[in-house]
C-alpha cells in the first residue's frame, strides 16, 4: 500500500414528518347536528422519500472538467489509488478519517469516480484531488456525521503503514446540504506533508476534496472556486 499516497503526491434516510393539528370539537348542545363521540379526522403524515444513490454515468456527468474551472490540469486518478477494499487503521475510532484518503466509506458507496487537479500556476505546488461518491441519503449522513466527529476526537492514526498527526476540525463552506472540514499533517516516508480535506454532501451524493502541499509549511486550502464549480455542477445534474 505505500505505493498509493506516493502516486497521489504526484499528480441527508431522515424521514420528514409532517406534523398536524386535529381540530377539536366541542360538545354538542342540541343544535349543532354533530356526533361527540365521532373522532375528529386525524391527520396522515407525509413521508419523504430517500434519496436515491446516483449512478456511475451520473456521476461521470457531475465531476468537473478543465472547462469548469480554469487555470487547473484535470486528469483522471487511476484505478489503483482508489482501491475497492478498506484499510483498517489504528486506532479503529479514527476509520472514517483514514478512509477518505483512499476514497473509500462505511458504508461502502454505491459508485465513485475521482479527478486529480493541478494548477496550471508553476509556482502552485498544492496537488487537489476530487471524488464524488454515491450513497443512499442516509449512508451520505451518516459518513458526514462520522467524519464530523472524528475530526474533533482523533488526533493522530496510522494508516497504510503511514503516520497522520495534528487532526483538527477546519472551517467548512456553507455549500450543498451540510459540509465538513479538517486539516492533517501526514508522514510519508519521513515527508512531512500538510493537508485540508473538505466534505461536501449534496442530497445522496458527496463531494470529497483533498488538497496536499508537497512544499511544506501549513495545510492548504480547498480553492473555494472548486469546490463551488464541483456543487453547482451535481446540483444541475440532479
Amino acid at each position: 500500500m505505500k505505493s498509493v499516497p506516493g502516486r497521489v503526491l504526484m499528480g441527508i434516510g431522515v424521514t420528514a414528518v409532517l406534523a398536524a393539528t386535529a381540530a377539536c370539537g366541542g360538545q354538542d348542545t342540541g343544535g349543532s347536528g354533530s356526533d361527540p363521540k365521532k373522532p375528529a379526522a386525524e391527520a396522515t403524515p407525509t413521508v419523504q422519500e430517500e434519496l436515491k444513490p446516483l449512478t456511475e454515468a451520473q456521476l461521470t456527468k457531475a465531476v468537473i472538467t478543465k472547462a469548469d474551472v480554469k487555470g487547473y490540469r484535470v486528469g483522471d486518478t487511476p484505478d489503483d489509488e482508489i482501491p475497492e477494499a478498506s484499510v483498517p487503521a489504528k486506532p479503529a475510532a479514527c476509520q472514517a478519517l483514514a478512509d477518505m484518503f483512499l476514497l473509500s466509506t462505511e458504508p461502502d458507496a454505491t459508485a465513485r469516480v475521482s479527478r486529480s487537479l493541478t494548477s496550471l500556476k508553476p509556482t502552485d505546488g498544492t496537488v487537489l484531488r476530487v471524488g464524488l461518491l454515491a450513497h443512499k441519503e442516509s449512508d451520505a449522513k451518516k459518513v458526514v456525521a462520522d467524519l464530523r466527529t472524528q475530526s474533533g476526537t482523533c488526533d493522530s492514526y496510522e494508516h497504510t503503514d503511514y503516520q497522520y498527526t495534528g487532526v483538527k476540525p477546519a472551517k467548512a463552506p456553507a455549500l450543498g446540504d451540510e459540509a465538513v472540514s479538517y486539516t492533517m499533517t501526514s508522514d510519508i516516508e519521513g515527508t512531512e506533508i500538510p493537508v485540508t480535506y473538505t466534505i461536501v454532501r449534496s442530497g445522496s451524493t458527496l463531494a470529497v476534496f483533498s488538497a496536499m502541499s508537497a512544499l511544506g509549511g501549513k495545510a492548504p486550502a480547498v480553492p473555494a472556486v472548486v469546490v463551488e464549480a464541483q456543487v453547482a455542477k451535481i446540483e444541475k445534474t440532479v
